[in-house]
């Protein structure tokens, strides 16, 4: 017998997240949710294609009506939620009462503190619960504990990633894979790692580096926000350094910190001709189509540096991954990244190796069965380590 899953929100990270149940996830049901009866039953009917069964199946759900998602999710063993980030400590809680384990993609850290507060409530409800998932954080935070595990005594863990384009045209050189929410989401406000053992909050877009990244050449680094989620608090006593950094292009950063400086990331309104506009919603207008394309053609890069001691000497593990789109299934590489952590973790939670509680990706997800699971699928996660 098996599962029973549901995804509310069926876009392009939640349609990837339920061809994984269907195809890994042994699912004797998806349900396919979204405010968009339509989008609901195309995603459904996607899934059922690339899989050759007649498992999904499309409803109206929308997040403002709380009865359509109790409707949605009745009976689920897990849902995943595909919404924006804003949306889900509310269903969260929904989730709590109908008695369904939930995981979602994340996005930001103070909600996500407020969903792991929820631990007691879903322990007494018997379902678990794994916020923040996703590419990153989600899979950054997986490979980096896997990374930690890979040496005797991690001290210092350094983790890049990004989605990119892979025929790259400016000015933009950037193509956006996601929901733009989270993209000016991660580009406001500063980070927080660990330094010295200690908590410390770093300035958005500072500490540029550049990153040799084999095939695709060298890549510009800076610190972006939230990408940890609640690692450096989970880790604090244990690690000295942990911190994140976004891979692009050259040139992406000098022009987003052009537009950070204008205030354009700011949720605050201004008054404009009388009328009061949020600065940050003019920006989407106007950036998602320059940057939006029709068809994508992406790859998805992530590297993690541990160095610690292995056998009572200084050593260093790599974990990397390079991912491209799938043009036999028409996922791209953020599909397949975000969609399949997020999965993978429902997946967990459904066959009780996650236990019921609210759980932090660091702590709840098991770091080398994720890996094995993971390249069940294909994903190319490489490893090494040696003594520096």
């Amino acid at each position: 017998m098996g599962y029973r899953y549901a995804v509310i929100g069926s876009g392009r990270q939640g349609t990837a997240a339920a061809y994984d149940f269907a195809k890994f996830g042994e699912a004797d049901d998806i349900v396919m949710g979204d405010m968009s009866l339509a989008q609901a039953r195309r995603a459904a009917a996607r899934v059922n294609r690339l899989t050759g069964r007649d498992v999904a199946r499309g409803v109206a759900a929308d997040v403002t009506k709380p009865a359509t998602i109790l409707r949605a999710i009745q009976g689920a063993d897990v849902m995943l939620s595909g919404v924006p980030y804003f949306f889900n400590l509310a269903l969260a809680k929904l989730a709590i009462k109908a008695r369904v384990s939930m995981v979602d993609f994340g996005g930001n850290t103070e909600l996500v503190r407020k969903q792991l507060a929820l631990d007691g409530a879903a322990r007494r409800a018997g379902v678990g619960t794994v916020p923040d998932c996703g590419m990153g954080p989600g899979l950054t935070i997986t490979l980096a504990v896997y990374a930690m595990e890979l040496l005797d005594v991690p001290e210092h863990v350094y983790v890049y990633d990004g989605g990119l384009p892979q025929r790259p045209r400016p000015p933009w050189n950037y193509e956006l894979t996601f929901n733009v929410e989270g993209l000016t989401n991660e580009y406001d406000g500063d980070a927080t790692f660990l330094r010295d053992g200690r908590i410390i909050r770093v300035p958005l877009f500072s500490e540029f580096e550049e990153v040799d990244f084999p095939p695709l050449g060298k890549l510009e680094a800076v610190v972006t926000p939230g990408g940890l989620s609640t690692a450096p608090w989970s880790f604090q006593g244990k690690l000295k350094t942990l911190q994140n950094k976004t891979l692009r292009y050259p040139g992406h950063w000098s022009q987003m910190q052009a537009f950070q400086d204008l205030g354009l990331f700011s949720l605050a309104p201004v008054a404009v001709d009388g009328k009061k506009v949020v600065p940050r919603h003019v920006f989407h207008a106007l950036f998602e189509p320059k940057v939006r394309p029709e068809t994508i053609r992406d790859v998805c890069v992530e590297r993690v540096r541990a160095l610690g001691m292995k056998e009572r000497q200084t050593a260093e593990a790599v974990v990397e991954i390079i991912d491209y789109a799938d043009e036999k299934t028409g996922f791209t590489s953020m599909e397949r990244l975000t969609g399949w952590h997020a999965a993978i973790a429902a997946e967990m939670l459904a066959r009780g190796v996650i236990p019921p509680g609210a759980h932090s990706v660091e702590l709840g997800i098991p770091a080398k069965p994720f890996v094995e699971e993971a390249r069940k699928r294909g994903l190319n996660i490489t490893e090494r380590v040696g003594v520096v």
